[in-house]
């Protein structure tokens, strides 16, 4: 039996739903909820290592520390972040295609310093399996070198580590850090100066990224389909193959935009969706108003809805729906910013814009649109 055809009769002995309830990333055993939870309940924890340099305060998309401030002269401010891919690695395990997963823990690290800034300097990645598959392990840091290019960083290290008991058969899992540096220019957001009536940029996702697989896979589950049939959304490919498009890398287009001052905030757009992530950026008195029909929701988007009969709202917080980052750009400012990015390759909409908070961070609009 392949591992795929395993994978789909372990899920389908388990958890059975029918085919008329509505699937949610909860039902798929992932809360966001309890991980909010979860950041809550550490952060005194977390508090409690500040020292001079940093105030440990976490919430960010990445962690900064203060190099000048902890007495190191004329010295950048680092931000680091640690990531992983999920249960996306499930799928490249079941095609058998590791690189593009090297890809993804990239991004998804680097991802997260662009958007407080930063310029990321180095990676580094764990490879955690039960035995070694040295061609697997090998494709897997050749993808993450590819991101690393891409990114402009330098992959400078790594851990592979044999862990039979922890991990078995052919399973493996990975993660990664980055850190990056901020020199000349405060750290995004630049909260104080948002305004309401400050406009919101979306930029186009590559597909699914990295998030939310573990409702991707049910509903796949559910779907009766296999990771080697044809995607309903692309006949072109396979599910799988079309799944495991890689996260795309933001960091070049949006190094043009800090380097002029085009940008007051960003957002990547991860676990979380849209209604968790762009209020991350945002000063409690302001909400983001977000017009979703905006843009076109991608296929892959719209079948998954169709197929697990996911909620627009619940659609709108486990996925990116099409849009991988969030700005806030002044009025002002917005034909340089859309200039810059298309200039630079990027698919630009404009997606809403910032408005006095009454109870929620993210307001969406048009959700019918979806329909």
């Amino acid at each position: 039996m392949t591992e795929q055809n395993q994978e789909m009769t372990e899920r389908a002995s388990t958890d059975r739903q029918t085919d008329s309830e509505p699937l949610t990333y909860a039902s798929a055993g992932v809360s966001v909820d309890a991980g909010n939870s979860f950041v809550e309940k550490i952060k005194s924890a977390v508090r409690s290592t500040r020292r001079s340099g940093t105030d440990s305060e976490i919430g960010g998309f990445g962690g900064l520390f203060d190099l000048a401030a902890a007495g190191y002269v004329n010295a950048p401010i680092l931000v680091g972040a640690i990531d992983g891919v999920g249960t996306k690695l499930k799928v490249a395990q079941a095609v058998g295609k590791q690189d593009t997963i090297g890809i993804d823990l990239v991004a998804m690290n680097v991802n997260d310093l662009i958007v407080q800034g930063a310029q990321p300097l180095f990676f580094l990645d764990c490879f955690s399996c039960s035995k070694l598959d040295e061609d697997k392990a090998a494709s897997f840091v050749q993808g993450v070198a590819r991101g690393c290019r891409e990114a402009g960083c330098a992959l400078i290290g790594g851990e592979t580590a044999e862990m039979p008991g922890i991990y078995s058969g052919s399973d493996y899992d990975v993660v990664g850090t980055a850190v990056g540096a901020i020199s000349g220019r405060k750290p995004l957001p630049h909260t104080d100066a948002m305004v309401e009536g400050d406009v919101l940029l979306g930029l186009s996702s590559s597909g699914v990224h990295s998030n939310g697989f573990s409702l991707v896979r049910k509903i796949i589950e559910r779907a009766g389909l296999s990771y080697d049939s044809p995607a309903p959304w692309d006949e072109t490919t396979t599910v799988g193959q079309s799944l495991l498009t890689p996260t795309r890398i933001y960091v070049r287009s949006l190094l043009r935009l800090l380097d002029k001052n085009l940008v007051l905030g960003m957002a990547h757009i991860t676990g979380g969706g849209l209604l968790d992530n762009i209020p991350r950026m945002l000063p409690k008195e302001l909400a983001a108003e977000v017009d979703v029909g905006t843009w076109t929701l991608p296929p892959v988007f719209s079948w998954m809805k169709k197929a697990g009969k996911v909620d627009p709202v619940e659609l709108a917080r486990t996925f990116n729906t099409g849009v991988g980052m969030v700005l806030v750009v002044p009025e002002g400012s917005v034909q340089d910013a859309v200039g810059e990015l298309e200039s630079a390759g990027e698919t630009v909409y404009r997606i809403g814009r910032l408005i006095r908070r009454m109870e929620d961070g993210c307001v969406l609009k048009n959700l019918e649109s979806w329909s």
